[in-house]
């Protein structure tokens, strides 16, 4: 499965589209433009599954940096500071990763 199977290829080219520029990345923003925002709890497990990138069972620093080019192989690498943001925000045990605990944080409803 892939993420096109999930969400529509418009909307994830519209996202990406929309923080472009290094720093303009917004979580919340991302997610309702892709879609995500929209999707259920056991698709957006999936969308997890597949953004997890080592099949670890949890999203680690290294691989959410690379958050956008799981979406696009030509997307950008989010910088250090969006990353580290990011991974505050959903990192609900401070263990430095996001677990199924942080599944939440995707939907931002």
């Amino acid at each position: 499965m892939s993420l096109t199977d999930i969400l529509s290829p418009s909307d994830i080219a519209a996202a990406l589209r929309d923080c472009q520029a290094p720093d303009s990345f917004s979580p919340k923003k991302f997610f309702q433009i892709s879609g995500m925002s929209k999707k259920s709890s056991s698709q957006l497990k999936e969308i997890f599954r597949i953004l997890d990138n080592d099949q670890s069972g949890f999203i680690e620093e290294d691989e959410l940096k690379y958050f956008l080019q799981r979406f696009e192989c030509g997307a950008r690498v989010l910088t250090s500071s969006e990353t580290k943001t990011f991974l505050a925000a959903a990192d609900h045990d401070g263990d430095g990763k996001i677990g199924a605990e942080g599944i939440d944080y995707f939907k931002y409803k």
